[in-house]
């Protein structure tokens, strides 16, 4: 058998998707909340989905293809996924990977430049808090929910301060 040549520490994580059920909710929450810019976005009638692509970038692009290009090619994007009819669903809810039915998924995690202001904007913006920085004995990180209750972590970011997260 013949071995194919490739080098695996050039290889880049490039992205996480999630599953959501209103994408404009949580389009609002990873621009607006937690800063990202909406790269682009790709319909699939024949499948009845929509994928968006979110990172965080300076500007985005022009043309779509730039705009692919971009989300393919840095790591650190997150992409949503809606499946088309879910947001009509009254009790329709993803597994968010932490409760005791569906466990596995636990989080993602985004550094910010100071932590505890950055709660503080959270609680003003009324986001969901499902551990703050006075819980428990972490008393270092916080996380947040998204729309479809998906665990965000909150990090110092290390470089902005010397304490890291574990």
């Amino acid at each position: 058998m013949a071995t194919v040549a490739t080098n695996p520490s050039s290889y880049v994580f490039n992205h996480t998707m999630i599953r959501v059920k209103d994408p404009q909710a949580s389009i609002k929450f990873y621009t607006d909340v937690l800063g990202m810019k909406l790269i682009t976005k790709s319909d699939f009638p024949a499948g009845k989905f929509t994928l968006y692509f979110l990172a965080y970038v300076d500007q985005v692009p022009e043309s779509e293809e730039e705009k692919k290009k971009l989300c393919f090619s840095i790591p650190g994007v997150l992409e949503l996924t809606h499946n088309w009819g879910t947001e009509d669903q009254a009790d329709f809810a993803y597994a968010n990977g932490n409760k005791e039915v569906g466990r596995g998924f636990g989080h993602i995690a985004v550094l910010v430049d100071d932590i505890s202001k950055a709660c503080e904007r959270f609680e003003q913006l009324n986001v969901k808090f499902i551990k703050r920085l006075t819980d428990g004995t972490m008393k270092h990180i916080a996380f947040i929910a998204d729309p479809d209750d998906y665990w965000v972590e909150i990090i110092q970011n290390p470089s902005t301060n010397t304490q890291t997260p574990i």
